[in-house]
């Protein structure tokens, strides 16, 4: 093969890439949607049918559940819903966002109710001055930017001390190594 045809040939293959990388977002955020646009009602087993089993359960004292699904430690959206004793979803929303991770500000979060809320981190690797345990989820900051937030629990782990949001290494090129 002459240079000019694999040239060629390199194009057409990373053509071909670009465009399933594109099909594949696509079908993606179609998911995402579609979890997302589950309706108020809808009973869990049909839910849990098409999407799976949520990565998280808390059952609450008056015997409702909130489940959630969520994307993390790779993706950056994670979808929850309380759902009703007789089994069916209340409302279904994305629940990494900054507007949702502001809930922290209000009141003391212990780790169980961060993870009941916003399901399981990212990653729990970093460790702050004070020794405070760090939990990073992986979201999209302004519903555009990659970004991780940041939700400081105390040396012990077992409390929110502050939270805030960052850009996420794996973004910045060269970035976080242990992915």
């Amino acid at each position: 093969m002459n240079n000019l045809t694999q040239t060629m040939s390199s194009r057409g293959s990373q053509r071909t890439l670009g465009r399933l990388a594109i099909a594949g977002a696509v079908l993606a955020l179609a998911g995402c949607a579609q979890l997302q646009s589950v309706p108020a009602g809808t009973p869990i087993a049909e839910v849990e049918k098409q999407f799976g089993k949520p990565t998280t359960i808390c059952t609450n004292n008056d015997g409702t559940k909130r489940m959630i699904w969520s994307e993390q430690p790779m993706g950056q959206y994670a979808y929850g819903s309380f759902v009703s004793k007789e089994g069916n979803v209340v409302a279904m929303k994305q629940l990494l966002t900054d507007e949702h991770f502001a809930m922290l500000a209000q009141g003391k979060w212990t780790d169980q109710q961060v993870t009941c809320e916003f399901g399981p981190p990212a990653n729990t690797d970093g460790v702050a001055k004070g020794h405070e345990i760090v939990w990073a989820y992986r979201y999209k900051q302004s519903g555009v930017w990659n970004s991780l937030m940041y939700v400081y629990m105390g040396a012990d782990g077992k409390q929110v001390t502050h939270f805030h949001p960052g850009p996420d290494p794996w973004y910045l090129g060269g970035g976080d190594a242990r992915r």
